[in-house]
């Protein structure tokens, strides 16, 4: 009862808190009974909406950065082990010229060795053909591209329909995953 007693002894506006101290309740800027004017409620509302209105931007922009740097990244991961082979697949490419060299010379020979030599020719390709290189497709007569054919030399053509034409294909160009890794030496018309 002791504590009742001093209860009556403190100001109006103040009560007696569990542990012993005390606690001063006096009315507040959000206090609506407290005869506070309301367009300070409302300028203060108005201000935490705009607050919340700013983070909540501030976390749209921080999570649409944060999925495309992932986007970015498994992308980037996803090329580098498409071509992480590609200095060791540019190396092979001599030696799959020298297969279709080979062929050509073995070509008119009715020789079991041509047979044998086909069939390691064709196992080579396969292999390449699995890790992502292909032949680019090309034909004597079509217009010449820089982007996939470098010009070895020039010849005059034995038509007007040839000039500016690839006249002979010289070595073959490879593409790996659909990206240049040798482009098509040519002979084209003049």
């Amino acid at each position: 009862m002791e504590n009742h007693a001093n209860n009556d002894a403190l100001p109006e506006n103040d009560i007696q808190m569990a542990d012993g101290g005390e606690k001063n309740e006096t009315p507040s800027a959000y206090d609506t009974q407290g005869g506070t004017d309301q367009p300070q409620l409302e300028a203060e509302l108005g201000r935490l909406k705009d607050e919340l209105a700013d983070m909540k931007d501030k976390y749209l922009r921080l999570y649409s950065d944060f999925e495309n740097f992932r986007r970015r990244t498994a992308r980037e991961r996803l090329e580098l082990i498409q071509s992480a082979n590609e200095s060791t697949l540019k190396q092979m490419l001599p030696v799959l010229d020298d297969f279709e060299r080979a062929e050509k010379s073995f070509q008119n020979s009715n020789s079991k060795d041509l047979e044998g030599l086909q069939l390691i020719s064709n196992k080579f390709r396969k292999i390449l053909e699995q890790n992502g290189v292909k032949p680019m497709e090309l034909a004597v007569g079509s217009d010449f591209n820089p982007e996939f054919h470098e010009a070895i030399s020039q010849v005059p053509a034995s038509s007007e329909e040839l000039k500016g034409k690839v006249v002979e294909v010289v070595e073959k160009g490879y593409l790996l995953n659909d990206k240049i890794i040798r482009h098509a030496k040519v002979v084209i018309g003049n």
